[in-house]
């Protein structure tokens, strides 16, 4: 159980940075994987090559790597936002493989295929997990935090003005440019952290595992189920989805029929609730409180002929 929290909680966090660029900017982003990867990998290089040590060390070092990483993404995101729509689709996957290739070939600093081995934590075994529990819930915490500051601040207003209309909000004075390179950075660094726990806590790092695509497309399934935009539809997309695909994934594991079983359940989903589900309850909720209202009589036959005498 504690395994299950650990991942649903990685994946609400990785929901709730990934929608910093794709839920509030519309900019969908399918390579963000690769900076989960670059996360996890900065971990394990820290203990082969710096050797910091085993214990709690290297949960002090995350916020060293989430800010190396953003510093990382804003190159990256600079060539990326010269396209739109499909194209920058294209253009952060072709990331997400070219980072897996580099974790293929740098084998002296990455290992190669065999991957990095980390030292197992000296933590007691009755209560090995909580240490990785409460390190992904504060990477959650960060995540909702930064989601939240955003809305309420110019940038938010500035990302939503992109996703509405770019050219409009430009010819209107925002900096669009600015804005989408602090979201992508921010997104970016949050998924680092993310994925430096999840290294942690795995013990083996692999090109495979660590820059997989399937990681990119949970953290956005997670986001569309909740709602895109909102700050706790990504936690509410994670807490439904991934108990479900563990116990998909348990039950038909042997045959891959987890993943038919997985893509069903958001399809059902996103059938019923195409806009995600906290959206469109709101949305029901809404026009149900109109239809319980009582008329306005300002607004009947009789107020329009004493408008019109």
């Amino acid at each position: 159980m504690q395994n299950l929290f650990i991942f649903t909680l990685m994946f609400a966090a990785l929901g709730s940075a990934w929608n910093i660029i794709g839920g509030y900017s519309g900019y969908i982003s399918l390579g963000h994987a690769a900076f989960f990867g670059v996360g996890a990998y900065a971990i394990g290089i820290t203990f082969t090559h710096v050797s910091i040590g085993s214990g709690y060390r290297p949960f002090y070092v995350l916020p060293l790597v989430g800010f190396g990483v953003a510093l990382v993404a804003v190159p990256i995101g600079w060539v990326a936002f010269r396209t739109r729509a499909a194209t920058f689709a294209i253009v952060t996957i072709t990331l997400l493989f070219v980072v897996q290739q580099l974790a293929y070939n740098l084998r002296s600093i990455t290992g190669g295929s065999q991957g990095i081995s980390l030292p197992p934590p000296s933590f007691p075994v009755a209560t090995f997990e909580e240490p990785f529990f409460y390190a992904m819930l504060g990477v959650l915490a960060l995540s909702m935090l930064a989601s939240w500051w955003i809305r309420g601040s110019k940038l938010g207003l500035a990302l939503l003005s992109i996703r509405d209309d770019e050219d409009r909000a430009r010819g209107l004075g925002v900096q669009t440019g600015f804005a989408k390179m602090v979201a992508f950075a921010l997104s970016s660094g949050l998924v680092a952290m993310a994925g430096g726990v999840w290294g942690y806590y795995i013990g083996f790092i692999y090109p495979q595992f660590a820059v997989d695509p399937l990681v990119t497309i949970g953290m956005v399934l997670m986001v569309y189920l909740g709602g895109k935009g909102t700050l706790w539809g990504p936690v509410l997309g994670a807490f439904i989805l991934v108990p479900a695909q563990q116990y998909l994934a348990y039950r038909l594991g042997a045959s891959n029929l987890y993943l038919v079983g997985y893509a069903a359940v958001f399809l059902v989903v996103m059938l019923l609730l195409p806009r995600g589900i906290l959206p469109s309850i709101a949305e029901r909720a809404r026009r149900l409180r109109t239809r319980r209202l009582p008329p306005d009589p300002g607004r009947g036959p009789q107020a329009k002929e004493v408008v019109a005498s």
